[in-house]
């Protein structure tokens, strides 16, 4: 029961969802109402910040292929092609005031 309870409070987009601050105190409660011994109790909370931490960073990059693909739906040039043109301009103009 008590690796059912856990194994629960350890869903990925749940933990993605909630603050840091919210996990720890979670843990902690949980920890205590299942008495657990400290170190039960610390290495569960340690696992719930890797999760968490495992969690976020996740959701982050799926964000970040979400809006990568929304970007390239609207064909819309990336940060780095705008700089490359910006060299190229940079260059040709530098080019024909040199000719000038």
């Amino acid at each position: 029961m008590l690796d059912y309870l856990k194994k629960s409070i350890l869903t990925g987009v749940g933990m993605a969802l909630r603050s840091k601050k919210e996990i720890e105190a979670l843990a902690k409660e949980f920890a205590e109402q299942s008495e657990m011994n400290q170190q039960e109790a610390r290495d569960f909370l340690e696992e719930c910040q890797t999760k968490y931490d495992q969690a976020k960073s996740d959701l982050d990059q799926k964000i970040e292929t979400s809006i990568e693909n929304v970007l390239k739906k609207l064909d819309l040039p990336s940060r780095a092609e705008i700089e490359t043109l910006n060299k190229r301009v940079d260059a040709l103009t530098a080019k024909i005031e040199k000719e000038s």
